[in-house]
């Protein structure tokens, strides 16, 4: 394997003041943030992102939360291996994910945030492990195949194809990082938060996850993924009883507003929150409105859905029913 090219984060230092820490995963280094204490939330990005797109969430929540947030191998802070040291599948990521998990040993019911390629890793996690999950907010992302009539955007189709263009232009150029820093928000990002959110993709070398996530994306039976992704799809409604936040930038090419409404359609009961002036980065583009909104969140008790409530409200009139007997005449009259 080749040696990676560093990445000079001082440029963005300000920003990102966390200390990075480390796990082996079969040789390859494993990079996180792991900042505060108390219950655990764990942040899993997209692509081509890092955990440096959760950096204002970090801040903000980790006075009260313990919060980790992962780099997957071959983006952020993580190593960069060739194909041939790793398998750049969502086996391998929600793998690394249960690994990282259990290396940490966490005791508390664990938090999950996802963003983009994190929703699918992280909702297969919790879905093997339902008994871990606290929570679970969800950003701009899918865990589960494409709504009906839903394509995928032709620029991505081209790097999944392997168009020889569309690999040059994402390995040599970096044109996929680059482009998103211009399509994925509504506002425009400042030079210092561009800074960080291509830093770790600064040679070729350093660009195949980028190319790798694209072309793992599962569209027919006969891609690799295509079998993982239906059994979440399918095991979906085994996470129903957890309570959810979801967090939407209206301005989103890819997971639009079909993504947001089959969501719904799944979870009922999930609390729901739009944003018109907002993109795929959603937390970029409104970062204090969304940060104030899982606060909010994470200090309620938990949600009782509909099912529940029902129940809850059957056990009730059953005790009232039984209390008004007892208080009756009846039993003296059956003595």
């Amino acid at each position: 394997m080749k040696k990676n090219r560093s990445v000079d984060i001082s440029p963005f230092r300000h920003l990102y003041p966390f200390k990075s820490h480390y796990m082996d995963l079969d040789g390859l280094k494993y990079h996180f943030v792991d900042e505060g204490s108390g219950d655990p939330i764990i942040m899993i990005h997209g692509n081509p992102t890092w955990s440096f797109y959760y950096r204002n969430l970090v801040t903000a929540l980790s006075p009260q939360f313990r919060t980790i947030a992962v780099d997957h191998i071959g983006c952020g802070l993580s190593d960069k291996p060739d194909t041939k040291t790793y398998d750049y599948r969502l086996k391998s990521r929600i793998n690394n994910l249960e690994t990282l998990l259990d290396y940490l040993d966490l005791k508390e019911k664990l938090t999950l945030v996802v963003h983009d390629w994190g929703g699918i890793i992280g909702m297969a996690y919790a879905i093997k492990y339902p008994e871990r999950i606290k929570r679970i907010i969800i950003m701009n992302t899918a865990a589960f195949f494409p709504p009906k009539n839903k394509k995928l955007p032709i620029r991505l189709r081209l790097i999944k194809d392997v168009c020889p263009f569309a690999r040059l232009a994402v390995l040599g150029f970096n044109l996929f990082a680059y482009s998103a820093l211009l399509m994925a928000t509504k506002k425009g990002l400042p030079k210092d938060v561009k800074s960080g959110l291509i830093a770790p993709y600064n040679c070729r070398q350093n660009r195949i996850a980028t190319l790798k996530f694209v072309q793992d994306i599962p569209l027919s039976k006969n891609d690799p993924s295509y079998s993982l992704v239906k059994h979440v799809d399918k095991n979906l409604h085994k996470l129903s009883n957890i309570p959810m936040l979801i967090c939407w930038g209206k301005y989103d090419f890819v997971f639009d507003l079909s993504y947001l409404a089959e969501w719904q359609r799944r979870f009922p009961d999930a609390e729901v929150h739009t944003f018109s002036d907002a993109g795929h980065y959603v937390l970029e583009d409104e970062p204090n409105k969304i940060i104030v909104l899982i606060k909010s969140f994470l200090e309620k008790r938990p949600h009782i859905t509909n099912k529940e409530r029902g129940r809850n409200n059957f056990h009730n009139y059953a005790s009232h029913l039984q209390a008004a007997f007892v208080r009756s005449q009846i039993p003296k009259i059956l003595k």
